[in-house]
This record gives C-alpha cells, structure tokens and sequence, in this order.
C-alpha cells in the first residue's frame, strides 16, 4: 500500500533538538550528537551529487533527516502507525522523504556508523525519486543502498564466499518482494545483493545502468527494463555474475595457499570488531563526561543557594562566646 503524505501524521521534534536547513536537507538531532552529525554535513552535497549522477536522474530535492538518541526515540519521531522495524537502527520513509536514525541500535550497546547509515537510508529515497515508485526488486533496492554507502564489510564478503563454495547463492527472483527471515539465508541476501550492484555498475556499464533506470521510471519492468538495458536478459545476467564470483573465490586458495584467506578474514574481523568498541566506548565516556559536567554545575548551584541560607546563622553562632571547664575553673573562649 502506498501511502501519501495527506494520509500520515509526523510528529514534530523536541524543541530541544538542533537543526540544519541545507535547503534540499533537513538534520534534526539533540546537541549531544553534534560531533557524530558533522561528517553528514561535510559530505550531503557532494554524495547527493554522486548519486544523482550513478541514478542519471535529478534526485534528493528535498529530505528530512531525524537523529535519535535511542531507537525508543526513533520510534516515537515516526509517522503514526508506521513505527520502524524492531531490527533498524535507520528508516527510509521514500515517499515522505523521512529518514530516522538512532545513535544506539535496538539492540546491543555498539555506537551506529551514523554517516554510514545516513548514506544507505539515502539511497532508499534516491532510488525511489528516479524511478518515480515503480517497482524494483528487493535486491537491487538493499543491494544498491550498500553499494553507494560505501559500506564494505569484510564479514559479508566472507559470507558471499561461503554460499559460493557451497552452492547457497539465492535466485534472484526469490529476492524480488523480500529476503529470507532465516539469519543465515538473509545474511547471504546481503551479501549477495550487494556484490550484485558492484557486477551491474561497473564503471564501463555505467551508461546501461542509468539507461535501465529511465525505463524503469517511464514505466517498463524492471525484469524487461534490464534486458534492454544490457542486452541480455536478467538470467543470464545472473548466471555470468554466478560465474564471476564462483571464479573469483576459487583462485583465492590457489593464489593464498588453503586457510590462510580464512585466517587473513578472521583477523581482520576481530581488528574492525576492537575498532568499534574502542569507538562506542569514547562515545559513552564522552556522552558520562557531559552528564558529570550537568551534575557538578547543578550541584555548585545548588551549594550556592544553601551557602546563601546558611550564612546568616553562621555569623550569628560565630558571635556567640564558648566557654570551657579547665583545673576546676570556666573560660571563656574567643
């Protein structure tokens, strides 16, 4: 079901959220993620460029971005009766031009690659203003938010690896409307959407991928849409790509020598894995600092307030004589 913007409510922002207007994007998000927001701001111009010209098409005229603390927070910044999934921890809301993304994911304490997900959510709506909402298959949508996030992970290309040497590639038109609810199957979704995109948007088939997109969007399938846009229908398209990657795979144990490209995958996981937590960490103290800092400041307001009571009956003891008892004798005290 396609939905308008007549047909949902948006709830508005806390007035304490920050906001930037770069005329074609809207950021909203609380002062305490202004570290994490900037690279966004560094780079919306030119990556709007470069996806408008990867698409062939005018795109991202006008976008509203929500950074949340939590996905708690994320959840309530949705349109009413349309909350995100409970995995996300970004949203693409292509027809309202509405993307929500939380700092902390749903699930797990590791800090999100805002820039990196701002980018993917993007993607959603890019692809959804060039064809105009005709359809695309589930594939190609996820598979080219990856490819132009520039998210390369290694742990994907060794899933893509797997499924090759074991014959658990998926068929693409088991792909068309959604992916696998099985965690194994739609990892390999993933991956393999992803590997796709890199197979159709090589440099030298540029001009037949923005070709594909305008059929698209002037209304042909996008099955008949590829085949005339590549000269080749989507099967064999799928079969030279099967055939790609089942030869690149094979020659990495000849050229490596056995387990050590499993060894080389491994280290290189657990070295991406410490570099995360070291990241969330310096988030978490930063984000104790400031609340310590808010602690201190309302305590000192605090101190001064009762200092302020306690003054005058200070002064007033401080008047009264002390007298001691010494040798049998009373003293007194000044």
């Amino acid at each position: 079901m396609l939905v308008t913007q007549s047909q949902v409510t948006i709830p508005t922002v806390p007035p304490s959220y920050r906001t930037r207007d770069l005329g074609w994007l809207k950021l909203a998000y609380p002062p305490a993620a202004e570290e994490r927001v900037a690279p966004i701001l560094a780079e919306a111009d030119e990556f709007k460029t470069m996806v408008s010209e990867r698409l062939g098409q005018d795109v991202l005229s006008h976008v509203e971005v929500r950074i949340t603390p939590t996905f708690g927070d994320m959840t309530r910044l949705a349109p009413i009766g349309a909350p995100p999934p409970g995995y996300a921890s970004g949203v693409a809301y292509s027809r309202l031009h509405l993307v929500l993304i939380s700092l902390l994911p749903p699930r797990g304490a590791d800090a999100v690659d805002v820039l990196e997900t701002w980018k993917h959510e993007m993607v959603h709506i890019a692809l959804d203003d060039a064809t105009r909402g005709q359809h695309v298959p589930v594939w190609f949508n996820e598979g080219l938010a990856i490819y132009l996030s520039g998210e390369h992970s290694l742990a994907r290309q060794q899933t893509l690896m797997s499924a090759t040497f074991q014959g658990r590639l998926i068929p693409f038109q088991d792909l068309d409307r959604s992916f696998p609810s099985d965690t194994s199957e739609v990892n390999v979704a993933y991956a393999e959407s992803a590997d796709v995109m890199r197979f159709l948007m090589q440099r030298t088939d540029q001009a037949r991928f923005a070709s594909m997109i305008d059929r698209v969007r002037d209304g042909q399938q996008f099955d008949r849409a590829a085949a005339d846009a590549y000269g080749s229908d989507l099967r064999k398209l799928e079969f030279q790509w099967v055939r790609e990657a089942e030869h690149r795979y094979s020659m990495i144990p000849v050229l490596t020598g056995g387990g050590v490209i499993w060894a080389a995958v491994l280290l290189a996981l657990v070295a991406a894995y410490v570099k995360r937590r070291r990241r969330t960490k310096a988030i978490l103290e930063k984000w104790e600092k400031e609340e310590a800092a808010e602690d201190e400041r309302v305590a000192r307001a605090a101190a001064v307030a009762n200092d302020d009571l306690i003054a005058p009956l200070g002064a007033s003891l401080a008047r009264q004589s002390v007298k001691v008892e010494h040798e049998g004798g009373w003293h007194t005290l000044h």
